[in-house]
């Protein structure tokens, strides 16, 4: 996911740890430090943290997460950018109710804990599987994997607090077995002597100033308890935050994890703002009576010889057929797999690649990890019925032996490859390669890696879930004791789910006092919460493989996902730890890809795979000319289908470039607009040269011939700094990580004014030489290399030649994949009508759960290229909100074996279908093959009753009430009815489109249709008018806004600059059905409305029906999410338990009140139908 201006970054130290002298050693450190990866309790993240020990004084910190090591990779790397030293550790906490600070002397200790908590969060007391987020440690458990460990024991506030605890103290005469079964529930200070004799690594009480009025007396006793067991009391501050400006937003979190507000939390918020990180000083000013707690606290400070640097990965060995050493092996299938690629024999070029590349990771030991991926890449394809498409991708796509291997689809013959961006020897950072797999078998790869390696040698990597602006407000508000309307109309001001604060300005907007003190403290508070880590989710699919027990590495809990088991750290941390990551990755268009051809070969007898489908067809390229990219991969935005027209691809290579060139990258570096006008001819080609004495005129031809002189990709920025500024490897390097990130302004300016004066001093022209560095800045934010984006090309041509060919097929696999890409089905299901396609209603005499392909008589004439005129579009019950799986398959199992249903009573009862079901199908007009409307479907389907009549009871009913002789008749419902029932039920119409009632008024109100645009003189003044589909933003785009409307006969592009948006920003984010003055401007294909004033004409949407019409939104818009949110059950904080996080799953029957899927409580009709959507910039 590209960084943006509406993304939060991750914080970093942005300093030069060269630059920075080591501190002075303090006489204290603080061990007894929670960071924002205790969820809900710390309210410090690692950068405040370390920059204020460093100020203050420290040399040294500790940090101790509750029963987790998910932030100890970030203080890591953070304390060393300021020379410190990290303390690596947790606070271990049990289900007795004990809590331990946990700090391991070495390596093999850490590997102990890290094994403790594993066992905590994947297996119950019981031996069961362990729910996500959930860690059960009992003191049996801590006592067998705390050798080495140094445990430090935190008394609760209370002394006399009970605990129940295993009776290790016993006389000596018990016997062990009996040791083993005894427990003992005391008071705290009486069940010390017990953990002292069960745990031996235990050496130290801690004690806190809680400033409760008895602190003195408190520690005296604290300090009299360890002196009698053999024990020493440790000064720490139990730190939450960092300073004590932090305690308001602690408390907001403690509220949150209680799902009470602040005000009713009393007891269980802390009393004082005393939690934060205290100077060495203070803290030995306060312990002045017990200068040996200060000194325990430095020892044992001092005892940590473990750094997370000491974790050195190893790969998993394996055998080979013959015994054959990995490197060797390797060679071996690489040269076969040449052979087959090149079946005339291998490029002079590629064999010379070839051979550089085996030696280099012959060098770098990498085989083994080659074999691994070529290993899943052949189960996919070989070993399971039927194959799995997948396709390697990213930077792996440079190397030629991936090629070889047949795990990425790039010839090397015929694109320029930089393998140094894949690997480096000057680099010592794994290599990442990336391999899609379709997005619905892809468990089944998953799993593959699971049964081969073990779930202690394999694991996914973590992802973590921040608080964004809409949740923390609503989080934040409810805590603060907002109600649920205030806190949603703050939530709707937020543009999309991603964001850096909460503005007032905007707040204002709502009509709320924002100069109220109370919702100014909410408002701050969101502000500080927003970023922090809200809990942790598993990675779309990067793998962690071992030789040894992945669970002395790091620890790793379960997903909420079954059979899903997840470690604690991120792409980041095991990045920054040198760990190998094997990414699996999901692509939905690959799972479109496979159910088109699987319909294509059912249903044309023409059986295709991705290598097959014919190259350079020329109807496919002039569809894509046009701009007509609705569905297919990565050119259906709208930014990319503007530039089809533009850029005009006639070949393979001009679709690399197109991938490519809508991206930060190229936009930000000004690569654009030269280079659409080099291709029109508009501008002449020149290749920039350096001085005669200074190197060859051809010194960039072969970099930037096939560009036409224009820098497009990342390869290309890399060479030329190699070639034109004469960087060094070593240089090379540092400007490939600026690539990856510009996080230092500092190394901005370095590398700017070394890369842009060499190439001056060598001769280029100065701006030729600041646009290259441009953009490679772009290139900081999101860009593509020619080999990713040649690897995408690939399934661009794929999709577009469907789509061009076999538009109903395409269609129908693309309804059936969803949710993926950009749009709802709505809009798919009118470009197939578009494209010639006949689609046919949802029916449950016709319809599978899938939507299918049904054989039509076919009178239209055939369209530009297209093979399947004779192939109708049938809607599948899929496309029925509400109608469960399970139900749409007995109802077709039973129609199948026994015919078609004749009347909604014999639905019910063959297919043993509730009447509440039978009520969504007629909802969804779904009985039409019965000459049944669906306001008569609905009158017979709420008659029934939950089962079929017995005999006798039916018999009486006729007796006593008479029986219906003539069925009542009812009359149709107006089609405007119609048509919202249908996006209610379906989110789509066949019948109408909703505009089509209001057209009658727009005109004579002088509003234009999307169709009769291009008619108008060009930047003439225009009034048009649709349903929204889409509200996007880019990062790249400067503030300016892109609304797409949709009316009944076409879409209207709408341009809506960053000033406008502002002074009518309601009307932006809220409005369904929008009106807009504005001017038409048009180039080739491309048509855009420049809007100058904007109307919110929701309210007509009212008129079609007594019912609202809530028109569904394209997956793309960003107004409702740029992302998939999930609901989150603590929006009710007074009701559930505990835990954190708690989603409803796919395979799950979601709970009442649900709202994260299609099924819920009540009828369907009643239910707001928006498709969430996702932000792909």
């Amino acid at each position: 996911m590209p960084e943006n201006d509406q993304q939060i970054p991750k914080r970093t130290i942005d300093l030069d740890p060269d630059e920075i002298d080591a501190p002075a050693r303090a006489p204290f450190v603080e061990l007894g430090l929670v960071s924002c990866f205790s969820f809900l309790r710390g309210a410090s993240d690692a950068v405040d943290l370390v920059m204020e020990a460093r100020r203050l004084g420290y040399d040294a910190i500790g940090i101790a997460d509750a029963n987790s090591m998910a932030g100890v990779v970030r203080v890591h790397t953070e304390a060393k950018t300021l020379k410190l030293k990290p303390c690596i550790g947790c606070r271990i906490e049990t289900v007795e109710g004990l809590a331990f600070l946990a700090y391991p002397k070495n390596r093999e200790a850490y590997g102990r804990l890290c094994r403790l908590i594993s066992a905590g969060r994947m297996r119950t007391l019981d031996n069961e599987w362990q729910e996500k987020g959930v860690c059960d440690i009992s003191l049996a458990m801590l006592a067998g994997h705390s050798k080495d460990v140094q445990l430090i024991l935190i008394p609760p506030p209370d002394l006399a607090c009970e605990f129940t605890v295993p009776a290790w103290a016993t006389p000596d005469g018990t016997a062990e077995s009996e040791q083993r079964e005894m427990a003992v529930t005391a008071p705290f200070v009486e069940i010390v002597p017990h953990l002292a004799a069960g745990l031996p690594a235990l050496h130290h009480i801690a004690a806190t100033f809680f400033y409760a009025g008895n602190d003195l007396a408190r520690i005296a006793r604290l300090d009299a308890l360890a002196k009698d067991h053999d024990l020493s009391i440790l000064a720490t501050n139990d730190v939450q935050y960092h300073a004590p400006e932090r305690r308001p937003l602690q408390d907001v979190m403690t509220a949150i994890r209680h799902k009470t507000t602040v005000a009713r939390a009393g007891y269980l918020l802390q009393s004082n703002a005393e939690r934060y990180l205290k100077p060495p000083e203070t803290m030995c000013h306060l312990f002045e009576p017990w200068p040996h707690a200060i000194e325990a606290a430095r020892a044992v400070a001092d005892a940590c010889d473990f750094s997370l640097d000491q974790l050195q990965y190893e790969y998993p060995e394996e055998l080979y057929p013959g015994g054959a050493e990995p490197q060797d092996y390797l060679e071996k299938e690489t040269w076969k797999g040449a052979g087959w690629r090149y079946p005339d024999g291998v490029p002079d070029g590629v064999t010379e690649t070839l051979r550089k590349e085996l030696a280099l990771i012959g060098k770098m030991d990498l085989a083994r990890y080659f074999l691994t991926i070529k290993d899943i890449v052949d189960f996919a394809r070989n070993k399971v019925d039927p194959p799995i498409l997948c396709q390697g991708r990213g930077s792996a796509a440079n190397s030629a032996v991936c090629y070889c291997l047949g795990i990425t689809n790039v010839d090397p013959s015929k694109h320029q490859l930089l393998f140094d961006r894949f690997i480096s020897e000057d680099r010592k950072e794994p290599p990442d390669i990336d391999v899609d797999f379709e997005h619905e078998r892809r468990e089944e790869v998953i799993q593959y890696l699971y049964r081969k390696y073990g779930r202690h040698r394999a694991g996914l990597c973590a992802t973590v879930i921040h608080y964004r602006p809409r949740m923390a407000i609503r989080e934040v508000g409810k805590a603060m004791g907002l109600s649920e309307d205030v806190t949603s109309a703050l939530a709707k001001t937020v543009w999309g789910g991603w964001g850096r604060e909460i503005s007032e300005k905007h707040a204002a907007e709502t009509g709320m006092n924002v100069k109220d003190p109370h919702l100014r403290r909410v408002l701050k508070l969101t502000e500080q919460m927003i970023g922090m880590p809200r809990h942790l989710s598993q990675h779309v699919g990067g793998f962690i493989l071992t030789e040894n027990a992945l669970t002395e590495t790091v620890p790793v809990g379960n997903g909420a996902m079954p059979d899903r088991s997840f470690i604690e750290w991120d792409k980041d941390d095991i990045e920054a730890l040198g760990i190998l990551k094997v990414d699996v990755l999901a692509l939905g268009m690959l799972s479109c890809i496979r159910k088109c051809l699987d319909l294509i070969d059912d249903h044309h007898s023409r059986t295709l795979t991705l290598a097959t489908v014919p190259r350079e067809d020329p109807d496919t390229y002039a569809m894509l000319r046009k701009g007509d990219s609705l569905g297919v991969f990565q050119v259906e935005s709208r930014a990319q289908m503007n530039m089809l027209p533009r850029l005009r691809p006639r070949e393979f290579y001009d679709l690399v470039i197109q991938v490519a060139i809508v991206r930060p990258g190229p936009i930000q570096g000004d690569m654009v607009h030269p280079y659409l006008k080099r291709r029109r001819g508009a501008e002449k080609v020149e290749i920039p040269a350096p001085s005669p004495h200074h190197g060859p005129p051809d010194e960039l031809s072969s970099i930037l011939e096939r560009t036409l002189g224009v820098p497009i990709f990342q390869e290309q920025a890399m060479k030329i700094a190699l070639d034109a500024a004469k960087f060094s490897s070593k240089e090379a390097n540092r400007l490939r990580k600026a690539m990856a990130t510009f996080r230092s302004r500092g190394m901005v300016d370095e590398l700017q004014d070394m890369m842009v004066e060499r190439m001056v001093d060598r001769g280029y022209d100065r701006e030729f030489a600041q646009r290259c560095f441009n953009q490679i800045r772009g290139f900081g934010e999101y860009g593509f290399p020619e080999s990713h984006a040649a690897s995408f090309a690939h399934l661009v041509y794929v999709s577009s030649w469907l789509k061009c060919h076999f538009p109903a097929a395409f269609g129908c696999a693309l309804l059936n994949s969803q949710p993926m890409g950009f749009y709802a089905p709505a809009q798919i299901v009118r470009d197939a009508a578009e494209h010639g396609v006949r689609v046919l209603p949802a029916d449950v005499n016709h319809s599978q759960w899938d939507c299918t392909l049904e054989r039509v008589e076919s009178s239209a004439p055939k369209g530009q290229g297209r093979f399947d005129n004779g192939f109708a579009l049938r809607l599948g019950l899929r496309q029925i909100d509400g109608l469960p799986e399970a139900v749409a398959a007995q109802l077709v199992s039973e129609r199948e074996e026994n015919g078609i249903y004749e009347d909604v009573r014999a639905l019910r009862d063959r297919a043993r279908i509730g009447p509440s079901h039978v009520e969504r199908l007629a909802s969804a007009d779904g009985f039409g093959s019965m000459n049944l409307s669906r306001r008569q479907a609905l009158w017979d389907a709420r008659s029934l009753i939950g089962g079929p009549d017995l005999p006798l009871f039916a018999a009486a009913a006729a007796h006593d009430e008479g029986a219906e002789k003539h069925p009542t008749r009812l009359p149709q419902m107006p089609l405007s009815e119609e048509v919202v029932a249908d996006y209610q039920t379906t989110r789509l119409s066949l019948k109408a489109h909703p505009m089509a009632f209001l057209r009658a008024s727009l005109a004579d109100r002088g509003f234009v249709r999307a169709c009769d645009l291009r008619e108008r003189k060009f930047r003439s003044m225009v009034h048009v008018a649709g349903v929204v589909l889409i509200r996007q933003r880019p990062g790249s785009a400067k503030g300016v806004c892109f609304i797409t409307l949709e009316d009944e006969t076409g879409v209207i592009n709408l341009v809506i600059w960053p000033d406008l948006k502002e002074r009518q920003r309601r009307v932006v984010m809220g409005a369904r059905l929008m009106e807009v003055r504005g001017r038409v401007e048009y180039d080739d294909e491309v048509i855009h409305v420049i809007a100058q004033h904007m109307t919110d004409a929701t309210a007509d949407l009212h008129k079609l029906s007594d019912d609202m019409l809530n028109a569904p939104l394209a997956r793309a818009d960003h107004v409702a999410s740029p992302l998939p949110d999930k609901f989150n059950p603590r929006d009710n904080l007074r009701e559930g338990n505990e835990d954190p996080y708690q989603p409803v799953e796919p395979w799950q029957e979601p709970p009442p009140g649900n709202r994260e899927c299609g099924w819920h409580q009540g009828h369907p009709r009643d239910v707001r139908i928006i498709p969430k959507s996702r932000d792909f910039h």
